[in-house]
């Protein structure tokens, strides 16, 4: 629990192989899955609100840090979006890739309030904390092995990763070659 605790608080660590593994290991009984849900949604919005302090201090600059394509075309997406719909955006945001940073970046650069960013970053990585820690149980509860279940679990997240990437960025691309965005992050705040 402790590797699950440090892995989803450290900005830009990869959670999910963890989480996945914990899920894994629910469903052999090792640990409840409650706890494993619980112990990666506290530490993912901590982390959130780590994000979201350095948007808040660093501003707009803070945005220019995402390079990679896949932060580029989240940061693009959420914040076309995060002004219309807000939290609800914020939450959803959390399952693009680095959505769940972008998103608390951005928000903290758009000087949101605690009272309106806590809640969304609690449902949002309740929410995101379940799906991938039950992508693990399944995995481990369908072959009844440790080893393969996580084997299994992991195979099935990263399709869905990947998938989820190739079409973000592929929309980001198509928006920069309709002139619709530029090649930086939209300054914002």
């Amino acid at each position: 629990m402790v590797t699950l605790f440090v892995a989803a608080l450290i900005p830009l660590v990869p959670t999910e192989p963890v989480l996945v593994g914990m899920g894994v290991l629910a469903a052999s009984g090792q640990v409840p899955l409650p706890v494993v849900i619980l112990v990666a949604t506290v530490a993912c919005s901590m982390s959130d609100h780590i994000l979201y302090a350095f948007g808040r201090v660093a501003g707009a600059r803070a945005l220019s840090r995402f390079g990679r394509p896949s932060m580029l075309a989240a940061t693009d997406w959420l914040t076309r979006h995060i002004t219309r719909w807000g939290a609800p955006i914020l939450v959803v945001g959390r399952w693009l890739p680095a959505g769940g940073t972008v998103g608390a970046v951005l928000t903290g650069t758009l000087r949101w309030r605690l009272p309106r960013f806590t809640p969304a970053s609690i449902v949002g990585s309740a929410l995101w904390s379940t799906y991938v820690a039950l992508i693990g149980y399944f995995g481990g509860e369908l072959t009844g092995a440790p080893l393969t279940g996580l084997i299994l679990s992991l195979a099935i997240a990263a399709v869905i990763a990947v998938t989820t990437t190739i079409l973000v960025k592929r929309a980001h691309r198509n928006r920069i070659a309709t002139g619709e965005v530029g090649d930086e992050p939209v300054p914002v705040g």
